[in-house]
């Protein structure tokens, strides 16, 4: 292959585990330091892929790294595969964005006073589907503090004329209208998307994920 595949996880999973349907022998697996700003990121991606043809692949958030890494005209990039790639920014103004968005800094505004179960039960629902719990709470504490600190996915600066001359696939779940949206939007700069239902926000678990993603690659080597 002409080129090294390199897998960067979302806020969830890392490394390997975040791919599960890929081999190790196929790809390098990013394990990006929990505390790492998306400068950092972007930083340690183009030190990872210096002197080499790459093809990035990014889950969820982050893409946006991989976004920002491959348009920095400081490495060689032979495309991206985004899996729900959270690029807020290219999306801003659309009604499901937005609503996200407020939700989500209000959620961060009440972990901010100190009402993490306040915060729990607007990130919920909103992420993971389903209305607090008093009884599951301690269970699921540890996932809210995560997700009241974890970086936000908008503010970065990412534009949609960022991938428009980058041989770019999205993956999609079909659950979500803020993904399509955003995957809307990179279509109409040039990205090819593809629909695998049955997963949600990790299309990659699919057992057809490869099957959707190879295409694509052999696109790439021809």
């Amino acid at each position: 292959m002409a080129f090294t595949s390199l897998y960067i996880h979302g806020a969830g999973r890392r490394g390997s585990e975040a791919w599960p349907h890929v081999a190790e022998a196929d790809g390098e697996f990013v394990s990006f330091a929990t505390s790492s700003t998306i400068d950092q990121q972007v930083d340690e991606l183009v030190v990872l892929c210096a002197g080499r043809r790459t093809l990035l692949y990014g889950h969820s958030i982050g893409a946006v790294p991989a976004v920002l890494a491959a348009s920095s005209g400081r490495m060689d990039v032979a495309g991206l595969v985004l899996v729900e790639p959270a690029l807020y920014d290219i999306a801003r103004g659309e009604e499901s964005i937005e609503r996200h968005v407020a939700a989500v800094s209000e959620a961060r505004s009440q972990a901010a006073i100190g009402d993490l179960q306040g915060s729990w039960a607007i990130l919920r629902p909103l992420m993971f589907g389903g209305p607090f719990d008093a009884a599951a709470w301690e269970r699921e504490r540890p996932v809210a503090e995560h997700w009241s600190r974890t970086t936000v996915p908008w503010g970065h600066g990412i534009r949609a004329s960022m991938v428009a001359s980058i041989p770019t696939l999205v993956v999609t779940g079909g659950w979500n209208d803020e993904y399509e949206t955003i995957a809307g939007v990179l279509v109409d700069h040039g990205a090819s998307h593809h629909l695998l239902r049955g997963h949600q926000h990790r299309p990659q678990d699919a057992p057809g994920f490869l099957d959707v993603v190879t295409p694509f690659v052999e696109s790439l080597t021809g």
